[in-house]
């Protein structure tokens, strides 16, 4: 049935062709043309990097296995400004999607209008927060005015490039986790029309949703762990259509201040890969297999505590590194990915099955699946260290396993080869290709250790050169093989015949296997033994090769004789060895420095109250506040920020003297001296909330300021039952009542509750309204000054998780307001930057010059800057901008891409906020830039 406006609901959609690509489904898989097909989904955000990026990544995505791409659009790229559209340059998403197709990449396109993806907004511009009544996503007729305009630019860009338009766009998404939010008729309305804005704007490929269901639509999950529950989860709710993990998250974000998040190791990596391949699930999309950088101001805040905002680079702990190296995950997922080619149609075709037929050992956990006589078993290991498991299948056939701790190992049980040849064997089956007329197989397994290989044939087998066969037992008829094969550096080929079909079989190690490649083309070609790989333009392949003590080698019609190549002048050589001379990296030259004034800075309009950036009609970057304070007396003052959404750094007169961190709302110590008083606070857009209930905060400093305010923390001295609680502690019972606690308030003191609040909070008996409050937020400001009375109040609040990193009270007078502020902005301000001889310190711009060292054409270097010494800022690159950058940790180096460079003149400015030294900062090539590359052919 053909996917229509007019059959949505009540219908199964099945067929989508028109006259492109036929693209089918049922319960099993995805059908395109008339072959199944497994989803290896990469993906790529097109606007973290520079368009001349592109195609090196896709390319190591389609070389990792990878046969889609998935990539969110971000409206805040293409209409930063109202009306003002930009498909060009690096935004010019069609161009993306082009490469897409001249790779043979299928493409899962996610348009939002929500994209999350940590970043800026979560996708939308930042200029709708001014629009009048205005609610996100939600049924709110001026916010769906202006998506629907959004649609108006970005569907028909989508629409041309469908699988039914000859494209390779094979699904589209409807929004983006909405089920996080919660199904409320308004939020079913709200989706409702989305799917029908894109179907009426002629997409005709199958809608998706990803957490939360819609009718007309499939829907995927998104997880790290769990397969089997989230797989369980789906097939109750749409059983027959194929089941996707729409984001299978391969490593994670992160922010300010925090740990760098690498805890999702390779290997685990591995493990959750196959839990999802022993689920059931047919596609399975990396997020992120690239993940790129925030440029600009586009790294986003999440919930969480109140300062989560995300960092420069969106590296993400990928497959593929922030500068499209090749890492241990990259391996991993190309040695799953090349799994689940070698075994697609049974992978897609078989069911799920019990251990009955299959028995093992204490210690390992088997499950299977079968299809037409064949099994795969998914043998866990549940013990502390590796083992050699024996595993008996029927007929009392038992081999060896080797399985590391936490390892899932797939043991292949009579899979048909080709027609007539059967395999069992513990080996991890990465290759199965008829390549000329060979058979080839094949098989992975850890350095060192002995593979199990069994064939069964329905004629006699045969081999070349007994000699060159590893031990090994033949049936008394020969038509049953048994092999014992162990995994050297270099690979073992045997080569066998059954009837007239030749067969070889090429045993590799864990290195070896990590540096084997598959190209498809017009045939299938292997190479083996290179470290890193690229397919050029015009169709030629580079390659890196790996260590001297193996070897490289081909298989496959290459035109080539094994182990040779080309260099770039088209020469024979021999691969072996990569070093090079190292790479002279790029050398700054002595900084040029100007100091804000801030004592002399003047500008911007008055107003009763500061104003927000988006208010003020900014993207991103930095906002000055001003306000003149007389006073008669030398003091010291708590300043309380009644509405602060990003950290600021306070200075009086000129001179800093706090930075400070909490937001939501904030209290600092301020010291005036008698008379005149300059405050002015230094405050950088450092993101918007991308994912949170809450969307379209305001940001900067946008509400009243008061003097003579106090703060209290409340994490610590509750009352539970007859026990004193601090919440700043861990907690691992539950608490056995509600927690209580006192506090005394001035006559005249209104109040304001913020940081980790719980639903439930009451003040003096009264329950607090949590306006849009979420448990998983964890963070909320919320005014109290309705609730509090003179003198002693008391606050109940449920049991909350522990430790909380911030509860704290803070109280004002409202008749100490500080009124008449103005802001500037730091791109205005720098006509008041003056150079080091006029002033002595404060915020500052440096500039330095470098030209690009002569670089050989057989490299493929990658630039970082080191940001040492420095404290918060943003840096711009021959006037672009490369994001900001804050010196505490977990981001130590900053992406300089290579295509915004020139030979000569390139002009690096940066500005620090506390005008630190920029001597230690250093310009230099990442550990792979010295690799050799050669041609091992040319098109």
């Amino acid at each position: 049935m053909t996917y229509t406006p007019g059959n949505i609901r009540g219908q199964t959609i099945t067929d989508h062709a028109r006259e492109g690509t036929q693209l089918r489904y049922d319960a099993k898989s995805f059908i395109i043309g008339e072959k199944r097909v497994f989803l290896n989904i990469a993906s790529i955000h097109y606007f973290r990097m520079p368009r001349q990026e592109w195609r090196e990544v896709l390319v190591k995505a389609k070389l990792a296995g990878m046969n889609c791409v998935d990539t969110y659009f971000a409206w805040n790229v293409h209409e930063p400004e109202e009306g003002k559209w930009d498909f060009s340059g690096d935004n010019d998403c069609g161009a993306f999607l082009d490469l897409c197709a001249e790779l043979g990449l299928w493409v899962i396109a996610r348009p939002g209008p929500f994209i999350c993806a940590e970043w800026d907004f979560g996708g939308f511009p930042y200029w709708l927060k001014n629009k009048q009544n205005i609610q996100f996503r939600t049924d709110n007729e001026p916010y769906l005015r202006y998506v629907y305009r959004y649609f108006d630019q970005i569907v028909p860009i989508i629409r041309s490039r469908q699988s039914t338009k000859d494209g390779t766009v094979i699904l589209v998404q409807v929004e983006n986790e909405y089920g996080y939010l919660g199904d409320d008729a308004s939020g079913l309305s709200y989706m409702n029309g989305l799917r029908d804005g894109l179907l009426e704007r002629g997409i005709d490929v199958p809608l998706i949703t990803c957490e939360g269901g819609l009718e007309g639509t499939i829907e995927g999950a998104n997880f790290w762990s769990g397969a089997d529950s989230h797989y369980g989860k789906l097939m109750r709710k749409q059983p027959d259509v194929p089941k996707l993990v729409t984001e299978f998250w391969t490593g994670w974000f992160e922010h300010w201040g925090a740990p760098a998040a690498t805890q999702k190791t390779h290997d685990l990596y591995e493990k959750r890969m196959m839990e999802c391949i022993r689920a059931g699930f047919d596609g399975i999309s990396h997020y992120m297999f690239f993940g790129g950088t925030n440029f600009d101001g586009y790294g986003g805040r999440t919930v969480g505590s109140s300062d989560i905002y995300m960092v420069t680079s969106y590296d993400y702990d990928a497959p593929l590194s922030e500068y499209g190296r090749v890492t241990a995950k990259y391996r991993m997922a190309k040695k799953v990915s090349l799994f689940t080619q070698a075994l697609g149609q049974f992978l897609l075709e078989s069911e799920p099955m019990d251990s009955i037929g299959a028995r093992c050992g204490e210690g390992v956990k088997l499950q299977g699946r079968h299809w037409n006589g064949q099994k795969l078993w998914f043998a866990e290991s549940l013990k502390q260290e590796k083992e050699v498991f024996q595993v008996t299948l029927e007929s009392g056939r038992t081999l060896p396993v080797s399985i590391k701790p936490g390892q899932i190992v797939p043991i292949l049980d009579r899979i048909d080869i080709c027609p007539g040849l059967k395999l069992t064997s513990g080996g991890f089956l990465i290759g199965n290709d008829r390549i000329g007329e060979v058979q080839t197989i094949i098989l992975a397994g850890e350095n060192g250790q002995c593979t199990h290989i069994v064939f069964e044939a329905d004629q006699a087998i045969h081999y070349d050169n007994e000699s060159q066969i590893p031990p090994h037992e033949s049936s008394p008829d020969g038509r049953t093989l048994r092999l014992d094969v162990f995994n050297f550096q270099t690979p073992q080929r045997i080569c066998l015949k059954v009837g007239e079909q030749r067969v070889e079989v090429i045993v590799l190690n864990g290195y070896m296997s990590d540096r084997a490649w598959r190209l498809q083309g017009d045939g299938v070609r292997w190479a083996f033994g290179w470290e890193d790989m690229d397919l050029e333009a015009d169709g030629g392949v580079r390659a890196v090769s790996g260590s001297s003590a193996c070897e490289p080698f081909l298989v496959g019609d290459w035109g080539l004789q094994r182990g040779e190549g080309r260099d770039h002048e088209g020469r024979m050589v021999r691969s072996a060895g990569n070093a090079i001379k190292p790479l002279l990296s790029p050398s700054l030259s002595e900084w040029k420095r100007k100091i804000l004034n801030l004592h002399s800075l003047r500008g911007g309009e008055l107003a009763e109250r500061p104003r927000g950036f988006a208010e003020l009609g900014l993207e991103f970057g930095y906002l000055i506040y001003n306000n003149e304070v007389e006073c008669d007396r030398d003091q010291e003052n708590i300043l309380v920020l009644s509405a602060i959404q990003d950290s600021a750094r306070l200075f009086v007169n000129g001179r800093e003297q706090a930075m400070i961190r909490q937001v939501g709302a904030a209290s600092t110590v301020m010291r005036l001296q008698k008379g005149s008083n300059k405050v002015q606070l230094l405050v950088q857009h450092m993101g918007s909330l991308n994912f949170s209930p809450n969307l379209g905060e305001e940001k900067g400093i946008f509400g009243p300021v008061y003097m003579d305010g106090s703060a209290a923390c409340l994490r610590r001295d509750w009352n539970c039952g007859n026990e004193i609680v601090h919440l700043d502690e861990v907690h691992a019972e539950p608490f056995t009542s509600t927690l209580t606690r006192n506090f005394e308030l001035m006559e005249n003191d209104e109040a304001i509750l913020v940081g980790a609040l719980s639903n439930g909070l009451r003040i003096n008996g009264q329950e607090v309204a949590l306006d849009g409050y979420k448990d998983w937020f964890a963070y909320h400001a919320v005014d109290i000054s309705g609730y509090v009375v003179k003198g002693s109040n008391t606050i109940e609040m449920p049991a909350a998780r522990t430790p909380l990193n911030r509860l704290e009270l803070l109280t004002y007078d409202r008749s100490r307001e500080l009124r008449g502020w103005s802001a500037v902005s730091l791109e205005d301000a720098a006509e008041f930057a003056q150079d080091s001889a006029s002033i002595e310190a404060g915020p500052s711009w440096y500039s330095s010059m470098f030209d690009l060292p002569a670089i050989p054409e057989n490299v493929s270097p990658k630039l970082k800057l080191r940001m040492t010494g420095l404290s918060k800022g943003y840096l711009l690159l021959n006037g672009r901008n490369l994001g900001r950058y804050w010196q505490i940790g977990p981001q130590e180096d900053y992406k300089v891409p290579m295509a915004w460079l020139k030979e000569k003149g390139n002009e690096l400015i940066l500005f620090d906020e506390e005008g630190r030294n920029p001597d230690s900062v250093k310009l230099f090539y990442d550990d792979q830039s010295d690799r050799r590359w050669i041609t091992l052919n040319k098109a």
